[in-house]
């Protein structure tokens, strides 16, 4: 069993070194450090290029094409048999990899090809926030069936987990339109596929969150539609076997999604936000049961007209009306 740290780069100069650092701290090293430059214009391929000068770090470089095809890069780029993914503004533990690779030695789980941990949740300047945030998130772990996958984000962090770099390979490694739940597709076509997964709760990792992070990028916004429309695509309600997934699962999964993010823009006076999310809840609707579908055709004109005024409080009201 080999390990590939896997660290794709842009613009994250702020935060590089200490991800570096947290890698080589490790209790049980990494067989490959590999970093992908992805089309960064800040000094941050400058400070790995320094560090790689002192320890075993592969820093290679590509047009700016995005978090999943860096990740894709180096993938192909190693011969390693598993990937211990990084982002650059978070921090392992030093007992990630030797916590997360004993379920694989063990040998206990047939098909194991995904093991991954909890979180400490830390602010900008690495102050903790909250001890193993997946505790507070309504989902359970690891996930046993399809519904599970698909009515909630999967909440497996790529920086709290280890894969099998095969594995990855043949489900088609990650979609590279996505720079937001490419996690997700890859963890949920990995489930599909008969790969198992085995859940840790333990603190592997330190996961910077804060409001300039991808989470709360437009550019994430634009990857959430791209790839709702994806698993419209691959589950089709299917009336006769009594399944419904668009119509019980997937829809309402993301216009409370949506209905959140609209909300959120409200409170804090984002237009943007308010418009983007109320743009993406119209090519939701029509996914959704036929009541909430009737209510959004009811109420959905005077939403829009009362947003975008100066009664924005009662839209927030009559929105959770229409989509409860």
């Amino acid at each position: 069993m080999t390990v590939a740290a896997v660290i794709p780069l842009y613009n994250g100069a702020p935060y590089i070194r200490q991800a570096l650092e947290s890698v080589l701290a490790q209790t049980e090293p990494a067989d490959e450090i590999i970093v992908v430059n992805d089309g960064s214009t800040d000094d941050g391929p400058a400070i790995v290029e320094e560090m790689a000068r002192h320890h075993p770090i592969q820093l290679l470089h590509k047009p700016n094409g995005g978090q999943s095809s860096a990740r894709n890069h180096a993938i192909l780029h190693t011969s390693c048999t598993h990937i211990a993914l990084l982002d650059q503004d978070d921090v392992w533990y030093e007992e990630h990899l030797e916590i997360l690779k004993a379920p694989f030695r063990e040998g206990r789980i047939r098909r194991l090809g995904l093991v991954y941990g909890n979180l400490d949740q830390i602010t900008r300047d690495g102050r903790l926030l909250l001890e193993r945030c997946l505790d507070e998130v309504p989902t359970v772990h690891p996930k046993k069936s399809l519904t599970q996958c698909l009515q909630h984000d999967m909440f497996i962090l790529p920086g709290a987990s280890l894969v099998d770099r095969q594995a990855v390979i043949d489900c088609g490694m990650f979609d590279e339109r996505l720079s937001g739940y490419e996690d997700d597709d890859l963890f949920l076509r990995l489930f599909t596929a008969g790969v198992k997964s085995c859940y840790l709760n333990v603190a592997v990792t330190q996961w910077r969150i804060y409001p300039g992070s991808t989470s709360f990028t437009a550019r994430m916004a634009r990857s959430r539609m791209i790839y709702f429309h994806k698993l419209v695509e691959a589950y089709p309600d299917e009336p006769r076997l009594g399944l419904h997934w668009r119509r019980d699962v997937i829809a309402p999964r993301f216009m409370h999604l949506l209905r959140s993010e609209f909300l959120n823009g409200s409170k804090t006076g984002d237009r943007e936000r308010m418009d983007q999310s109320w743009k993406d809840m119209q090519a939701v609707v029509p996914f959704l049961k036929r009541s909430v579908r009737l209510r959004m055709r009811l109420l959905g004109p005077l939403i829009d007209t009362l947003y975008r005024g100066p009664l924005t409080s009662l839209s927030r009201r009559l929105l959770r009306t229409a989509i409860d």
